[in-house]
């Protein structure tokens, strides 16, 4: 299973506050170019980072031309080759704490999108819950997916539609869900999410493996 959407009311009238602090006015580069930079910065080979991070060459290549988007787990597996937070890899950063509280504000949160754009995935878990517990916040455009190959043995995806309507298939499997439904199948078989409607939705999407 990585642009931003600024709320402009209310942010831009405290951004005078809390721009500096915050950062509300950066937009996080796209993952491609990002992994292209820190490779060359560390004078790696496509060879050298593949053998590092266990992710092949060939899918190396494609995330960095923008072919292919990254799983949450093959960033997890990037970042820790290239000794970078996933945070800062993906493109926002740790913003601060207020004492045990880790504040993270919304233009820095993680993004993985589809190849034409259209689905959108906000990684809301933290790193180290990568491969067990990854929380989504998903967004579809009218007529968007989200299709996914099988993932490992035993796993499984909590769906939670906030906001209009999707499909769920699992294998042969398909199911409509409605808004406020959740749909629990399994994930260790290529599945899918989509949006038959015209207007957008959003859901929260929870993986286990």
């Amino acid at each position: 299973m990585v642009a931003r959407m600024a709320e402009a009311g209310q942010v831009s009238r405290r951004k005078g506050i809390y721009e500096g602090v915050f950062g509300l006015e950066r937009d996080p580069p796209a993952i491609g170019p990002r992994l292209h930079q820190l490779r060359k910065e560390q004078g790696m080979t496509l060879d050298a980072l593949a053998a590092l991070s266990g992710v092949s060459r060939s899918m190396l290549s494609q995330i960095e031309r923008g072919q292919a988007n990254p799983t949450l787990a093959t960033v997890w597996h990037l970042s820790r080759a290239l000794s970078v937070e996933i945070a800062e890899f993906v493109g926002g950063e740790r913003i601060g704490r207020r004492g045990r509280i880790e504040l993270t504000a919304a233009t820095f949160v993680p993004e993985i999108r589809t190849a034409d754009g259209r689905c959108v995935l906000k990684i809301l878990s933290p790193a180290p819950s990568v491969g067990q517990f990854e929380c989504y916040h998903l967004t579809l455009e009218p007529h968007a997916e989200l299709v996914s190959e099988a993932h490992a043995m035993g796993s499984s995806e909590h769906l939670t539609v906030l906001h209009g309507e999707l499909t769920v298939t699992s294998a042969e499997t398909t199911a409509i869900v409605g808004e406020g439904a959740i749909a629990r199948y399994p994930a260790d078989v290529p599945h899918a999410i989509r949006n038959p409607g015209a207007s957008r939705t959003e859901a929260l999407l929870v993986v286990m493996s």
